[in-house]
């Protein structure tokens, strides 16, 4: 890892969120950050820690989940943490399948119903 260290402000511009959502990440415990009075600084862990959060997010996991995931690693090393993660994006593709599909499904009906909608309107014209 490296020695590189961000401040609160500066993490929050790294991954591009609100102060209100690090604050929550480190309520509930998905970061970790040093703190020397009021301010924190947040260490080679704590930016990996947080990469994983974005990309656990980007593919739809609950923090719930994504707490989880990290826990096997702190508990059980990074074997324990790929395996699970295996399984759990399995798991996952799974349900952004579904949602796919719900989107589509939802896509064509709209589109159906505003064709609808302009062929209605053209005859009137």
């Amino acid at each position: 890892m490296t020695d590189k260290r961000l401040n609160f402000k500066e993490m929050c511009a790294e991954f591009d969120v609100t102060p209100r959502t690090l604050r929550y990440y480190e309520y509930i415990e998905l970061l970790h950050p040093e703190r020397e009075g009021r301010s924190r600084s947040y260490g080679a862990r704590e930016i990996a820690r947080m990469k994983l959060i974005m990309r656990g997010r980007k593919f739809g996991y609950s923090l719930e989940g994504i707490r989880q995931w990290l826990l096997i690693y702190e508990n059980e090393g990074t074997e324990a943490q790929m395996r699970a993660w295996v399984v759990s994006a399995d798991r996952q593709l799974g349900e952004l399948a579904e949602q796919r599909k719900q989107l589509d499904e939802a896509i064509e009906e709209l589109q159906k119903s505003r064709d609808d909608t302009e062929a209605a309107l053209a005859k009137r014209d």
